[in-house]
């Protein structure tokens, strides 16, 4: 077991969405046979992209597994969404993995999600590559993606190949450390040659600047290296990996997906450079104990994706941390304090799966049929050897949309079939508004809502329409009154009497509520005044101006009256409700609207129209940094004019920008926004 788990490889490709993530691992499952003929995204027709929506919108929504041989060793292959509306959970799938392909495109190059995600891959301690994909494409340009490795992402690239040509005329890769050119065919199958002659001084400076690069990741070969000017193919070789192990390097391999050119030379810069997971780090708990990535260490698995199959229903992606799993076994889900009798683990390639054979050890990426107790997030291990990972944080949901059923009456058939998504997508959120009673579903943009109800509807067949959410905005007062909130009622028989007299005064921002019992003589008995704050408490909940919870504001409760036999705490709680309403007559209200924090990455030429844009929407530009051709803006925004920033931010920047937001405090609304809301209140009343 040792052997086999010193040999594979377990790795995640990740960059933006349209970089070729998935296209690529179409190419390395060619490379390795498992498919016959390259499917394409824009058919519809690869292996890792198989549900409808993904097809629909051509990209990853969901991640894709893939387990392959490559050279007579194993290889799992994880491929990661790109789309900043499906990125929410990559942390969890970086867990996963041992290292981190990262896919630039060769006609974009960086862009400001792709630092985001690098920033994933280096919080995650992963050792990398870059694959610079579409060098075949009109506007392909190498040394723009290159560069901007270094410049914008602090990388230390190490180029391993260069190509020969660009766009039409990309036809081969030059080997940098082994001097020889690599020329490719029609179909994509390659032959070795010389390096071209008007490609040799190029070379030469190329590779001394490469071997430099390798001699400073360790300091005998510096040494040796300034000695002697020079270094021998093993030290090169032993020098690259544990640069790239330590994560000083990132090797740089170019080539096409779609014309299945640069997928062997990527492969085996992989089985070469990449750790296995004996080389992973000792994994954490909460506490800080550790626990080896050991074949023989006591048997550890961690859910890190749940997917849902039309044939084995619930699949729980694990990745196998320690130990070795040897068929069908028992083992404890430790979040859960459940027992889980494990099935046959399944290894997977896209929608299919196939018995594993043999036990699997460390690394091994595994999926495990309806599991009763697992959830995404929970380690299972033996009873005897608990050991709970420590999982990572998840971003906040960036927007909220409010669900509705088609038919009236369908609204619990609604939110059990969304419900059922929760599962897989641990970044979905799913509640009601306590104010309107709205279905809420919370998500990371408004594709990712979309593309979710979409789901549910084909799924669970009901039908499900989207609505913008009412905005959580607060009501609140100006001024002081001193009110009286009197219930009487008498209809034969006993009868109800509350007397009070309560203090209103609005506070600021931030405040609260207050209550305070200033009662002395027994004018109203011990036990009714809790009545009266909590009439007080329900009635703000209720709003006065457009129905929204009245915040911010002290009630002193000072003086009142009460009858030995029709008193209640009813009778209290109404006098409560009252006293409050009476004071809103008095005093001036106002409506407090959400202001977010919102931030905004962009290319820097975008810059003025974004800006401007947020000023349009009453935003309060707090600062921008720009780096390496990358500018972040910082803003305070209504929350109410940013709920479909998304489309309008992407069609400003040509699907570059991206954004985060998240709410920071509550403002006075203007009288415009006031007038709106107070109307729009009236009309649902009405």
């Amino acid at each position: 077991m040792s052997k086999a788990v010193e040999t594979q490889r377990t790795y995640a490709l990740v960059g933006t969405g349209g970089c070729g993530k998935t296209s690529l691992a179409e190419m390395l499952l060619f490379q390795s046979g498992v498919v016959s003929r390259l499917g394409k995204v824009e058919e519809g027709t690869t292996t890792l992209d198989y549900e409808p929506e993904e097809v629909k919108r051509r990209g990853s929504i969901q991640p894709g597994f893939a387990t392959f041989e490559w050279q007579k060793n194993r290889h799992f292959l994880i491929d990661t969404p790109g789309d900043n509306n499906f990125i929410g959970d990559i942390q969890y799938l970086l867990t996963g993995a041992d290292a981190a392909v990262f896919v630039v495109d060769a006609v974009d190059g960086v862009r400001p999600l792709t630092k985001r995600l690098w920033n994933y891959v280096k919080e995650g301690g992963l050792p990398a590559m870059v694959f610079v994909n579409k060098m075949d494409r009109d506007r392909a340009d190498f040394d723009m993606a290159f560069n901007g490795l270094s410049s914008i992402l602090g990388m230390r690239p190490v180029l391993l190949y260069i190509p020969i040509g660009s766009k039409q005329e990309f036809s081969g890769l030059v080997d940098v450390l082994g001097n020889k050119a690599i020329l490719f065919g029609a179909d994509g199958k390659w032959t070795e040659g010389p390096v071209p002659a008007d490609m040799e001084d190029e070379l030469s400076m190329l590779r001394e600047t490469t071997v430099e690069n390798i001699a400073e990741s360790d300091e005998e070969l510096m040494e040796k290296y300034l000695e002697t000017g020079e270094l021998s193919e093993e030290e090169i070789a032993h020098g690259l990996r544990k640069g790239v192990l330590s994560g000083d390097l990132v090797p740089v391999v170019p080539g096409s997906s779609l014309e299945n050119r640069g997928g062997a030379q990527l492969l085996n810069a992989i089985q070469t450079l990449f750790p296995s997971a004996q080389d992973h780090a000792p994994w954490k708990n909460e506490q800080g104990e550790s626990r080896a990535s050991d074949a023989d260490a006591p048997l550890s698995l961690f859910a890190f994706k749940t997917l849902a199959d039309p044939f084995a229903g619930q699949l729980s992606v694990m990745r196998v941390l320690s130990g070795t799993l040897n068929g069908e076994t028992g083992l404890r889900n430790v979040n859960k304090g459940e027992s889980e009798r494990i099935g046959t683990p399944l290894f997977m390639v896209g929608k299919e799966t196939s018995p594993a054979r043999g036990g699997v050890g460390p690394g091994a990426i595994i999926a495990l049929p309806k599991l009763k107790f697992t959830k995404t997030g929970d380690t299972l291990a033996e009873e005897k050897n608990p050991f709970q990972l420590a999982v990572p944080a998840l971003p906040p949901r960036l927007i909220s949309y409010a669900l509705a059923p088609k038919e009236k009456g369908d609204e619990d058939k609604v939110y059990a079939a969304v419900h059922r998504l929760l599962d897989e997508d641990i970044t979905l959120h799913l509640g009601r508004s306590g104010e309107s009673s709205d279905i809420l579903l919370s998500g990371m943009g408004q594709m990712h809502i979309e593309t979710s109800v979409e789901k549910a509807m084909r799924r669970y067949k009901c039908e499900i329409l989207l609505k913008t959410p009412k905005v959580p905005y607060k009501e609140t007062l100006k001024g002081k009154a001193q009110v009286q909130g009197r219930h009487k009622k008498q209809s034969g028989g006993r009868g109800q009497f509350g007397d009070c007299w309560v203090e209103i005064e609005g506070m600021p921002h931030g405040f609260g509520y207050e209550f305070e019992d200033a009662i002395v003589g027994g004018v109203i008995p011990r036990q009714y005044i809790p009545a009266v704050d909590k009439g007080i408490q329900e009635s703000a909940h209720r709003g006065f101006l457009a129905g929204y919870p009245l915040v911010d504001f002290r009630a002193k409760l000072y003086d009142g009256s009460y009858h030995n036999v029709d008193s209640s705490e009813m009778a209290f709680k109404i006098a409560g409700s009252l006293a409050l309403k009476a004071a809103m007559e008095k005093v001036k209200p106002a409506l407090l609207e959400p202001i977010v924090l919102l931030s905004v990455q962009i290319p820097d030429e975008y810059m003025g129209d974004v800006i401007g844009d947020l000023s349009s929407r009453r935003g309060k530009v707090l600062g921008s940094d720009s780096q390496a051709g990358i500018t972040e803006i910082k803003a305070h925004v209504p929350m109410n004019e940013v709920l479909r920033y998304a489309p309008d931010l992407r069609s400003m920047t040509g699907g570059q920008g991206v954004f985060t937001m998240e709410l920071t405090h509550y403002e006075e609304a203007p009288p415009p926004v006031v007038d709106k809301v107070v109307a729009e209140y009236q009309a649902s009343r009405e």
